[in-house]
């Protein structure tokens, strides 16, 4: 089974989605069963929220229910997941302060690492802008995660 979690600063719009649509994915590839799907805040800000209004309504629309309730990231997700996936350069930077060890390092990617139609170098936060960030987001998720998914693919056949 594989383990991902997904990360952004307060877990209400850019990992949040990524959880989303990944599950989405997976069920839509009959592989929901194969992996554990989580997502998480580097902040505890909103703990317990549900994802920003805005993600969920931009989400729906594309057939994304975004239902998980923000959460910080503990230090155990290292020990319990195989990939840790940052949306930006502050992610990947506060991720690799909180990795307990090098070895725990090596499990920190870049959500934008995985995209295969897209260029850009970052997930930006969409929070102060308006519907076209929600939007471009999206786009980009569903680009990497579509990536990523493929890529785990390919090395299982291996």
């Amino acid at each position: 089974m594989k383990r991902i979690l997904f990360v952004c600063l307060g877990n209400i719009c850019r990992s949040s989605s990524a959880e989303g649509v990944m599950l989405h994915l997976l069920k839509e590839r009959g592989l929901e069963d194969e992996f554990v799907i989580d997502s998480a805040g580097i902040l505890a800000y909103h703990q317990g929220e549900l994802p920003d209004s805005r993600m969920r309504a931009h989400a729906k629309r594309r057939g994304y229910d975004l239902v998980h309730r923000s959460r910080p990231v503990r230090s155990h997700d290292f020990e319990n997941f195989d990939l840790i996936i940052g949306m930006d350069d502050r992610n990947i930077a506060d991720l690799n302060e909180l990795a307990p060890s090098v070895e725990d390092m090596k499990k920190i990617h870049r959500m934008t690492e995985y995209c295969t139609r897209h260029t850009d170098d970052y997930v930006p936060d969409p929070y102060y802008g308006g519907a076209e960030g929600f939007e471009h987001v999206l786009d980009l998720l569903e680009d990497a995660c579509e990536g990523l998914l493929d890529k785990i693919e390919a090395e299982a056949l291996k």
